[in-house]
């Protein structure tokens, strides 16, 4: 047997445990003042040498993340203490995508309150006689029509939006907020009016950005499986055949994934490519 490394964060442990597992080399961890990374085949060492001191250059990188999922194995040695679901949602997200995420449920909370219209009177896409009112020009983001609305959307919004900003930054996230808001609504009235809503054009939008970043620049630490981008392809299909009798506003999703494709091809137009 023979000690490996230690680790101060429990998390970095695991992390580094489970992608070795995927590796076929399995590790233990014992827990004192530190989590201590033990190796019980000796002839392996150099090996798991070599992939620590690359884990140890950029321990964040999605490899690492994605093997956590993959492994399902509980028997490292490390043990957690229990943390509230809050806990869990602040550690991901940045304070652009919690504080969008808090505009969307009190505006939510307001529309079951007051109805609907009254609050898409202040709040949704200008009318012919109100280009004026700015601020509709993206606040149509924040209005949604369902449980199932707002859980969709949130959803993706705090996996997708929460990793751009932690990665990039938040000025990267605003900027795709904005400009994705503004397009995909400008595009969704020319096709339906000005009664609509929600975040899916900016959903779409990260959706787009992350899978292409992923893929051209995979250093950056933002990518989307590609299962999962195929799944935003059939839901876009699902929409225009109008399938389940949803109500689905197919130009904001269509304009906001080519909004997302053409930021991340113009943020990685300069990466070298191995």
């Amino acid at each position: 047997m023979m000690r490996i490394t230690e680790f101060s964060n429990p998390r970095m442990a695991q992390a580094f445990v489970d992608y070795m597992a995927t590796r076929g080399i399995q590790l233990r961890v014992e827990h004192d003042n530190h989590y201590t990374v033990w190796l019980d085949d000796d002839s392996k060492v150099n090996l798991v040498e070599n992939e620590l001191s690359q884990f140890i250059r950029d321990p964040n990188h999605p490899r690492y993340q994605a093997a956590s999922w993959h492994s399902g194995s509980t028997s490292s040695g490390i043990h957690y203490q229990g943390s509230s679901l809050l806990a869990n949602i602040r550690e991901r997200a940045g304070p652009l995508t919690l504080s969008v995420m808090v505009m969307c449920i009190v505006v939510f909370v307001l529309m079951q309150i007051f109805g609907d219209q009254t609050v898409m009177s202040l709040l949704a896409w200008p009318d012919a006689d109100q280009h004026f009112e700015l601020w509709r020009w993206f606040t149509h983001a924040l209005l949604h029509f369902s449980i199932l609305h707002i859980t969709f959307n949130l959803m993706w919004w705090w996996y997708l939006g929460g990793a751009v900003e932690k990665r990039l930054g938040s000025g990267k996230l605003f900027v795709i907020l904005l400009i994705s808001a503004l397009l995909s609504g400008w595009m969704q009235s020319k096709y339906s009016g000005v009664m609509f809503g929600g975040l899916s054009g900016a959903v779409y939008a990260l959706m787009g950005y992350a899978w292409l970043r992923g893929e051209r620049d995979p250093q950056s630490g933002i990518y989307l499986e590609r299962g999962l981008m195929a799944f935003a392809v059939v839901w876009l299909v699902v929409g225009y055949m109008g399938w389940f009798g949803l109500s689905i506003a197919n130009a904001a999703h269509v304009t906001g994934l080519l909004v997302g494709l053409a930021m991340a091809f113009v943020d990685t137009r300069h990466v070298k490519r191995s």
